[in-house]
């Protein structure tokens, strides 16, 4: 069934990663529409994110912000599927980083670097940085259900030189790349909701307190593996840029949590700056205390 459902959807996925950006955004302006409008797709949950988040707005604003939150969204998965089909040239336009300088410094140093986002502006075309430096480029991921999708996402994400590492394998294959030297820039999207446990860490974020996932924290203390800040926004449609944000160079001298949570404060900042350009469609706040 998985087979049958990619042999189906490839052809008008192809399509779309061929499609002249201006036609692109049409498509995203009718695809929004739909979504918003007739299917209503997870409207329910990102109302309830948006008022949760934003208690002391009145709701014409959280409708506002909502209309154009769903735009950015059909947006950017429509640009996940374009990137299949960019140059390296189109995207080195589109997707600009400001301060390369700052992962310089840690390339002269031999070092790896972890790099923090949340599922803000365009996350998923942080992929392209591998046209930036000298160290591979790996971003954490969880696996989707299907694997004929998933292997194209893989794919698509080796086109602007980078590679996948499965969540659930990060640590094994990070410190095993650690112990032979082999030096890379590890992307981690740290705004997740895990499932809470006795030792969860909990943290406050946007009025609420939330389970924290701190993996990537203990991992760079653990290693002591620099970690970087990427502050991404989008400049103008189709466009944006990102900028890194030292956030720790000597992760082992820090005090428990304390990058988890200037990590927490700093994308707090971001959303509150542009809350439209957030990932609004996911239960943010399903085990908020």
């Amino acid at each position: 069934m998985d087979r049958i459902t990619y042999i189906i959807i490839y052809p008008y996925l192809y399509l779309i990663s061929r499609m002249p950006f201006n036609i692109l955004y049409v498509f995203s302006d009718v695809a929004c529409f739909f979504i918003y409008r007739i299917i209503r797709y997870r409207r329910n949950i990102v109302r309830s994110n948006l008022i949760t988040a934003f208690p002391k707005v009145n709701i014409s604003k959280i409708k506002e912000i909502e209309k154009k939150f769903y735009s950015h969204f059909c947006d950017i998965f429509l640009e996940i599927i374009k990137s299949m089909g960019m140059s390296k040239t189109e995207m080195l336009e589109r997707f600009n980083v400001q301060n390369l300088e700052v992962l310089k410094l840690f390339e002269k140093e031999n070092r790896s670097v972890f790099l923090l986002c949340g599922h803000y502006s365009s996350w998923e075309w942080m992929m392209s940085l591998g046209y930036h430096i000298k160290h591979k480029g790996y971003g954490i991921y969880r696996p989707i259900r299907n694997p004929y999708f998933d292997r194209l996402i893989n794919k698509i994400r080796r086109v602007h030189n980078s590679e996948m590492i499965p969540q659930k394998k990060a640590i094994e294959i990070i410190k095993s790349k650690e112990l032979k030297k082999e030096l890379g820039v590890y992307g981690f999207a740290s705004d997740q909701s895990p499932r809470p446990k006795s030792s969860t860490y909990w943290i406050s974020f946007l009025g609420k307190k939330v389970p924290a996932y701190t993996g990537a924290e203990r991992l760079s203390r653990d290693l002591n593996i620099p970690v970087v800040y990427s502050k991404i926004n989008r400049v103008k449609r189709g466009f944006y840029n990102v900028e890194f944000k030292i956030l720790s160079r000597i992760p082992i001298k820090t005090k428990q949590n304390e990058i988890t949570n200037t990590y927490t404060k700093w994308l707090e900042k971001q959303i509150f700056e542009d809350p439209t350009q957030y990932l609004w469609t996911h239960k943010r706040f399903k085990f908020s205390q």
